[in-house]
């Protein structure tokens, strides 16, 4: 079996393709130093393998609030990488399923978010070009189907969490993890973004990459993956000062910075439907692994790609 992964050295690349060798695959990649997608030529390398599978999980963004005040480079260059690894799976592999992952950004935060409602209403506006050019991909997806036949799967996940995560990667619970153990070992003071009331979802990576793989066999659908269980952030704050050993209430709270929509919980109804008896890493354990990842110089995972 074959695998070609876009984004692969990114966060949740590196255990995909870490589980994927696993299981046998024989995986091809693309990052910016190798096919990158910013030029279709750059796919040349791989026109002749006959791919079964190819998981696009490259994207231009970051958390915070860099989509605010990148808009257009957001739109301008996922729009091109789409468009390349659409255009090179309908020329090069139309055999390959297609997997792609989504962005729970796209769901109007005024509606249900499950799998019906995902390109209805207008996304939160502080996260609006990011969030179309996904919902385009999406309206790219269902345009080759349609024309040529060809067969993806969609997913959403949650916020992924995990070992793994890189120095500059500020997503909400690396920050609270960084930010806490430096309030514990360097005496340096805490201070969180916005009221801390607002709620977010999170998912292991490991889980998730283990759902991916269970449905890649699921055509033409979209599907969202997470726990369907949302915790405020002092909530994930407190359980982490508990870990570290820092005092919850040394914490304070910066209301002038971005905060984000105030809830983000996925709707797994349809996911549960599928898998029955889903089990999740408990978030402690997976709170414990991320805080021992950061603080013990980080020699529990290496890169495989």
């Amino acid at each position: 079996m074959k695998a070609l992964v876009t984004g692969a050295t990114g966060f949740l690349g590196n255990h995909l393709c870490r589980e994927l060798r696993e299981i046998g695959y024989a995986v091809h990649i693309s990052n910016t130093q190798t096919a990158s997608l910013s030029d279709i030529k750059n796919l040349d390398v791989y026109k002749d393998i006959d791919f079964d599978i190819i998981f696009h999980l490259a994207a231009v963004t970051k958390a915070g609030d860099w989509c605010v005040h990148n808009p257009g480079t957001q739109w301008i260059e996922n729009q091109i990488i789409n468009t390349n690894i659409l255009k090179f799976w309908k020329e090069c592999q139309p055999s390959a399923r297609m997997v792609c992952i989504g962005t729970s950004c796209s769901y109007d935060p005024t509606l249900p978010l499950e799998e019906g409602y995902y390109e209805r209403g207008t996304p939160d506006l502080d996260l609006y070009y990011y969030a179309q050019t996904k919902r385009m991909l999406l309206t790219g997806l269902r345009a080759l189907q349609k024309q040529h036949g060809l067969e993806w799967l969609y997913v959403i996940p949650s916020t992924l969490y995990g070992p793994g995560f890189k120095d500059d990667d500020n997503h909400f619970i690396f920050d609270l993890v960084r930010k806490i153990s430096d309030g514990k070992y360097k005496d340096s003071p805490v201070t969180l973004w916005g009221t801390g009331e607002q709620k977010r979802e999170l998912i292991n990576v490991n889980d998730f990459v283990n759902i991916l793989l269970d449905l890649t066999d699921r055509k033409n659908e979209v599907i969202n993956i997470g726990r369907g269980k949302e915790y405020s952030i002092k909530e994930y704050a407190r359980k982490i000062c508990e870990l570290v050993g820092f005092d919850f209430y040394d914490i304070k709270y910066d209301t002038t910075k971005f905060s984000g929509v105030q809830s983000k919980c996925l709707n797994i109804e349809k996911l549960k439907g599928i898998f029955p008896k889903l089990k999740f890493t408990p978030l402690e354990e997976g709170l414990k692994e991320i805080i021992d990842w950061n603080n013990n110089g980080k020699k529990i995972f290496t890169n495989t790609v």
